[in-house]
């Protein structure tokens, strides 16, 4: 059941990021910084915030709480990010924390306690809460905004 659920959340994870590349690769560069209003961000804000989380979630996944003491959420909203070649680099980073943490959950450490902003989670919450997270930024139907 543990091997299952694994393969199943790296397979949703995968979807979401090839959604992301897929929408990486249509799109000029100054599309990718164009914001529709004031009120919204451009893929390139929402990007710079996904790898902001990942990092941060997924550094040390089982061990350090996901709030880590370096992030700082509040600038990942500021336009960072000048280049899609910077925009990939950054996209690609928070994936791969991301895929290197899932690849250290194993039926030793699955019952874990796992700390998001100092609240205890199991194991499958805390992926399921960045599952739905990452799928609402970049979901099919809300594709960064």
């Amino acid at each position: 059941m543990i091997e299952n659920y694994l393969e199943s959340v790296k397979k949703q994870f995968a979807y979401y990021r090839s959604l992301g590349d897929k929408t990486f690769a249509q799109l000029s560069e100054p599309e990718l910084f164009w914001e529709y209003s004031s009120d919204n961000n451009s893929i390139a804000i929402i990007v710079n915030h996904l790898s902001g989380n990942m990092l941060s979630r997924w550094t040390d996944f089982l061990t350090t709480d996901g709030e880590k003491e370096w992030r700082k959420r509040d600038e990942e909203f500021e336009d960072r990010i000048k280049t899609k070649e910077e925009l990939l680099s950054k996209w690609n980073e928070g994936w791969d924390c991301l895929f290197q943490a899932l690849d250290s959950v194993n039926a030793d450490n699955f019952d874990e306690v796992v700390y998001i902003r100092n609240m205890g989670h199991t194991v499958v919450e805390a992926i399921n809460r960045q599952l739905a997270h990452y799928a609402y930024h970049v979901g099919p139907n809300h594709v960064f905004g």
